[in-house]
């Protein structure tokens, strides 16, 4: 067979890229192959078995349609492009997700597709909720919480609340890291499975899990009610409300479903209950609501059936590797928490080894410390023998000047006993001279007196004398005769002689009080300067007095 033979038998293919929640894949797929060809590519390439949740989506139109599996690829009205996308999504939710989701790597697609609805709001999650949930995200994701490894800031660049939440409170962005690490550390000890197993059993009692929304209308020109298919049947909503339906009809209640162009019959088991019908915008949705009916139905009847031979086997192996996992993480958490107890004591080892050598570093400081310390003793024993030899001689010489002072202060007491001898003798001659002045003073005013006696006498002598000579002569001053001069100046000396007399009394008086008063004023004049030399005295004394106290 030729080279050329070999290439003309090679299958058409065309590529396809699978983009599941936190992964991409890219496929060659032959011409020929239906959906299910290229579905059970990719399960096998995840490790898939629970493959019956899950489908092809593609969006078409602006509307996501289900790839069909019993059709084949290229027939069906995909987008044209290359590679053509494809997203791998759970299609059907289960009653209740512990019981039902077996394998981990189902498990764990279903947590991040529930995840990102909460995230994106198309599930809608009070603020409480959303905290603890993204706190099993957070443990799922970075395992137990460790104070020393995550540290604040650590959720900074993870999407864990809607946006919803965090515009609704005005919290920083360390607030809500604060509050979701408080229900983070403790989770401690689960496992990852296990947090998402817990996310999801608290998601799927959201009253929007699950559900599919499509517009619908009760006659053909309005569009005011929405229609909703989960795993537990199908329900009729109002256009502003999607948590409480206003009718439901569960799964075990509907005998038929079916469409007829836009319109679309729902009836009930009861023959006797009202049909229910709606329109929708486009065939394409009745043909959506109808092959979704039909999954949820399908699943919903199996559920409460005897499981299979695959499922009974599945289930097996679950347990089994959920033995296995709890087993495998208990031993881990033993020889975690060795681990953690050998670290511990490592930890305290080298404490108490740092502890140890810091006590010899410090016992170390402490002995040259201390050789110092005797260093600086002896010096200073040393010097203070050396003051005391000092101190000794100071006091040799402070007692001889106290001997000295002693004998200053005994002959400062004989100089001032005499000093006060020596004024008590001045304040005597003082009075004495107070009292002879005084007693001057009577004599000089006693003379003063018989002066102006003596005077006053004269005066009247003279006057008698006149009176006599007018008397005895009385034409003597008119009528002059000419007398011999002899006689004249005989007659005159008679008169005065007794003038004379007098006069020489009165000068010889002055002349006494006057040598009295120069007595007088030169005895106070040395008296003066006798005072003025014992204040001196005085004072040098006072001054040797206050000079020998401060030696003292």
């Amino acid at each position: 067979m030729s080279i050329r033979g070999l290439k003309k038998k090679q299958p058409k293919t065309f590529k396809v890229k699978v983009i599941t929640v936190d992964a991409e894949m890219e496929f060659s797929c032959e011409m020929k192959w239906k959906g299910k060809d290229l579905f059970d590519l990719v399960c096998r390439a995840l490790g898939l078995r629970e493959t019956w949740f899950f489908g092809l989506q593609y969006t078409i139109k602006g509307m996501c349609t289900w790839l069909k599996m019993d059709k084949k690829v290229l027939d069906q009205e995909i987008p044209k492009e290359d590679p053509i996308s494809f997203h791998f999504l759970a299609k059907f939710y289960p009653e209740k997700a512990e019981e039902e989701l077996l394998q981990e790597i189902t498990q764990h697609l279903f947590f991040l597709q529930v995840k990102k609805q909460i995230l994106d709001e198309e599930i809608y999650c009070s603020p409480e909720a959303t905290v603890l949930l993204a706190s099993y995200a957070v443990q799922a994701k970075y395992g137990d919480y460790d104070p020393n490894f995550h540290e604040p800031g650590f959720l900074a660049h993870d999407e864990l609340l809607p946006k919803r939440v965090l515009r609704q409170y005005q919290l920083t962005a360390e607030m809500w890291e604060e509050k979701i690490t408080a229900w983070y550390a403790e989770h401690r000890g689960i496992a990852r499975d296990e947090a998402e197993m817990n996310y999801l059993k608290i998601a799927q009692d959201l009253e929007m899990y699950g559900v599919n929304y499509f517009p619908i209308a009760q006659n053909k020109n309005h569009t005011d009610l929405l229609l909703g298919v989960d795993a537990k049947g199908i329900h009729i909503y109002s256009i502003n409300n999607r948590f409480s339906p206003n009718k439901s009809f569960e799964w075990s209640a509907i005998r038929n479903i079916s469409y007829s162009e836009k319109e679309l019959t729902i009836k009930p088991l009861d023959k006797k209950a009202e049909v229910f019908k709606f329109f929708s915008s486009q065939l394409k949705v009745n043909k959506l609501i109808l092959q979704l009916c039909i999954g949820n139905h399908d699943l919903f009847m199996r559920r409460r059936k005897v499981d299979s031979i695959e499922i009974q086997q599945m289930k097996a192996q679950a347990r089994e590797e959920k033995a296995r996992k709890k087993m495998e993480n208990q031993r881990l958490a033993r020889e975690k928490q060795l681990r953690e107890e050998a670290e511990r004591a490592k930890e305290e080892l080298e404490r108490r080894l740092f502890q140890l050598e810091d006590e010899a570093r410090q016992a170390n400081e402490a002995l040259l410390r201390s050789q110092e310390a005797a260093e600086l003793l002896a010096e200073k024993a040393q010097i203070a023998e050396e003051e005391a030899k000092l101190l000794a001689q100071n006091a040799a010489e402070a007692e001889q000047e106290r001997q000295r002072l002693e004998i200053t202060a005994l002959k400062t007491k004989e100089e001032k006993r005499l000093m006060e001898q020596k004024m008590r003798e001045a304040e005597l001659i003082a009075v004495k001279l107070v009292k002879e002045s005084d007693r001057r003073a009577k004599e000089a005013e006693h003379l003063k007196q018989d002066l102006h006696e003596a005077r006053e006498a004269e005066r009247k002598a003279k006057q008698k004398l006149l009176d006599i000579t007018r008397l005895n002569y009385p034409h003597m001053v008119k009528y002059q005769p000419y007398l011999p001069t002899d006689t004249r100046d005989a007659n005159f000396d008679k008169g005065s002689i007794k003038l004379d007399l007098k006069d020489i009394d009165l000068k010889r008086l002055s002349f006494e009080i006057e040598r009295e008063r120069l007595d007088y004023l030169e005895k106070s004049r040395k008296f003066e300067d006798r005072l003025k030399e014992l204040k001196s005295e005085i004072q040098a004394l006072k001054l040797e007095e206050k000079q020998s106290g401060l030696y003292s």
